[in-house]
Parts: C-alpha cells; structure tokens; sequence
C-alpha cells in the first residue's frame, strides 16, 4: 500500500446543522428494515460460536481485511474477537490463520448491530476504525452517527472506541453520543509508531495525517 494517501477534503466548515435533527428522528423512529437473509445466517453460526466460549466479547465492526481482528485477538487474547465486514472479498484475503479467540463474519453491519442487540450481547469492547468517512455535507446520512441504526449500535454498550483520520467525523460522532446517551467521550490525537491496528491506519499516519480516537464508556441499555 502506498504512502501517498490525501486528507479528507469536505464542503463543511464545522459540524453538520443537520446532525441534531437526524440523530433526534433515529431516536424517535427505530429502524424497521428488514434483516438481510445471510447476515441473518451468518449471525447464527457466530452466535453459536460465542456461546461454546463463555468470554468477554469484543466487536471489531467493519474489520476490512481482519488484520484489525488479529491484532485485537492478540491484545485480548481472554476475549473472543468477532471482525464483521459485508465484502466477502476483503474478508477472504490471506492474512494469515486466525487466533483461536477470533472469528470473521460477512454480514450487514445495520443489520448485524440489531440482532446483535435483540440477542442481548453486551460487548466489552466495541471498535469502529477507518475508513469512515463520507465528506460531502450531503453524505451525512451515510456516516454512523448520521444513520438510523445509531441508537441500537450506542445501546450495545461497552468501552466504544473511534478511530478516523477525519476530525470533523469523530467531533460529530462526540455530539450525538452525547445526544444519545448523555455522556461526554474523550477525544484525543493519537501518534502510533508501529502498532497500526489496520493498513489503511498505517497509510495515513505513514502519509503524514494526523489521527483521531474517540473513547466513550457506554452502558448496555
């Protein structure tokens, strides 16, 4: 991967006007799409695998190739690690055998978060890290905390953290989590050395960007 990756570029000065009101109507008026037939089945085969453990959870979502869940398993190695990505592809690139303590899922991440929920899982760790951003003012429906399922992916609960190199992205994420759930999250510039969680982290930082986490303690609801 190249080192040449470009900031994000977007039309907006400051955190979106329409934030507040989409994060209110998410609140107001549960998502009812209905879940996708595979990620209905693959949630089955990792509940099932979750159960014969008997650990803590940890969720990586949106895992990309599963290095982020390797490294994860490592790091929490008394914890099973479920890496949840919706490419098959990404998810079947060669990286190398997977710890014992993990597992990766091709599944709807809208979809995975509300079953997820229904069945009562209660992750001890939640990660959502790059990429993630959708620049454009017109795009804010398609960023988490723009996007219906916010309320279920918060009411998960656990130690949720955010990584982006879009500082604006995690600024908003901050507000509605505060909108949600009350509580403030902790923002912080972070300069990792040669502990990346995922490539595209590594291409960021090795291209010169500076990177952003968010970490907010999160009750399960």
């Amino acid at each position: 991967m190249q080192h040449n990756s470009r900031p994000v570029i977007s039309n907006q000065p400051g955190p979106h006007q329409d934030l507040a009101r989409r994060v209110s109507r998410a609140l107001a008026h549960p998502l009812r799409k209905p879940i996708a037939e595979h990620t209905q089945y693959n949630f089955a085969l990792a509940a099932e695998w979750l159960a014969g453990r008997q650990t803590p959870l940890v969720l990586d979502s949106g895992c990309g190739v599963g290095i982020s869940t390797r490294q994860l398993a490592a790091q929490f190695p008394a914890h099973a690690v479920i890496g949840v990505d919706r490419s098959e592809d990404r998810l079947g690139r060669d990286h190398g055998k997977l710890p014992e303590n993990a597992l990766l899922v091709r599944a709807d991440l809208v979809d995975f978060w509300r079953l997820a929920y229904q069945a009562g899982w209660a992750p001890e760790h939640h990660f959502l890290l790059y990429p993630n951003p959708y620049p454009k003012a017109a795009h804010l429906k398609m960023r988490w905390h723009g996007h219906a399922v916010l309320p279920t992916l918060l009411a998960l609960g656990g130690h949720l953290e955010l990584r982006s190199n879009w500082s604006l992205y995690v600024e908003e994420f901050a507000l509605a989590v505060a909108q949600v759930t009350g509580k403030q999250a902790a923002v912080t510039e972070i300069a990792p050395k040669d502990d990346f969680l995922t490539p595209f982290e590594a291409k960021y930082a090795r291209s010169g960007q500076a990177l952003w986490r968010l970490c907010v303690e999160l009750e399960r609801i």
